[in-house]
């Protein structure tokens, strides 16, 4: 019975060509016929967006808490526009004189119009609609509760009608939501990795199956299941590296997309959610992990399965 020639040449060479780029014929497979790059493609895909927005909630509600970190509103909520005109007076005189407060701006009547416009329509005046007087102030450190007291006891007097609160305090329901946007990336991250592990564990012990008898000739002929596992390993590195590839430039294209959209929006707080270069340098690093998992998944699944078999 005559050898078949790749065997003939594996025997005469001590079963050199198992540790080489040759092994791979004794199991052949095509790759990019299978499901197996476009499974990781999408994967990888899915995965680049979920980082990206988790990535752009981080910043976005590190941007805002920094510019808020030392900010205090103080509204003079008096309805009579005489009385509410002197308290601000008198509470931007004795603001100024606090220690701590690097600066403060009291907020134009015109602007506050301009902010309830959209809500209550155009010609809003004060005499129809009572509109408190705003008074901006940035502390020189972040607020406290001490600072806070503070302000309120010297307004007291001057400003009876006064109402002071930490800007970062209206938008605590804000970060509160965002951080669990930010915890369901997370989940969807762990999610696509162990489904990409599933997908490679399924396409690997469909393999063997399917290559059972060639690789029963192979141990026959000295082969050790660490030489049978690195073939599979190499042609799962390949297809690994090419669904990660593609899946990383769909990825990118789509965040770049979305990116533009929400910068269109011309808001504050949506703008300060845009990606950095670390943000994307570590978004590139989402394939070069989906191909560590794919290799780590393939030769478990390899090796256990050949403890079974032989």
């Amino acid at each position: 019975m005559s050898r078949p020639p790749v065997m003939a040449r594996a025997i005469e060479r001590g079963l050199a060509p198992l540790k080489g780029r040759r092994a791979s014929h004794l199991l052949p497979r095509a790759r990019l016929g299978g499901p197996m790059p476009w499974v990781i493609a999408i994967m990888v895909t899915l995965t680049v967006l979920a980082a990206g927005g988790a990535l752009a909630l981080t910043n976005l509600v590190d941007r805002a808490r920094a510019d808020l970190a030392g900010g205090v509103t103080v509204q003079i909520v008096e309805a009579d526009p005489v009385l509410r005109t002197a308290q601000a007076d008198r509470a931007v005189a004795v603001l100024r004189d606090l220690p701590g407060v690097g600066t403060l701006r009291r907020v134009p009547q015109s602007e506050l119009e301009a902010l309830i416009e959209p809500w209550l329509g155009g010609g809003v005046r004060s005499e129809a609609v009572p509109l408190p007087a705003l008074i901006d102030v940035r502390l020189e450190g972040e607020v406290g509760e001490a600072g806070l007291d503070g302000m309120r006891s010297a307004l007291a007097e001057v400003a009876p009608d006064a109402r002071i609160d930490a800007q970062s305090d209206w938008l605590g329901p804000v970060f509160s939501a965002i951080a669990a946007l930010r915890w369901l990336a997370i989940g969807l991250i762990a999610m696509l990795a162990f489904t990409s592990a599933a997908a490679v564990w399924l396409a690997a012990r469909n393999a063997l199956n399917a290559n059972r008898s060639t690789i029963e000739v192979v141990h026959l002929l000295g082969g050790t299941d660490g030489q049978i596992a690195r073939i599979f390993q190499r042609s799962v590195l390949i297809d690994a590296a090419l669904g990660g590839m593609a899946g990383l430039v769909l990825g990118g294209i789509a965040l770049t997309v979305l990116g533009a959209q929400f910068a269109a929006l011309d808001a504050g707080l949506v703008q300060g959610g845009g990606l950095g270069g670390f943000d994307w340098l570590l978004m590139a690093l989402v394939p070069f992990a989906a191909v560590a998992i794919a290799l780590l998944t393939a030769r478990m699944t390899v090796l256990a399965s050949l403890r079974k078999m032989l």
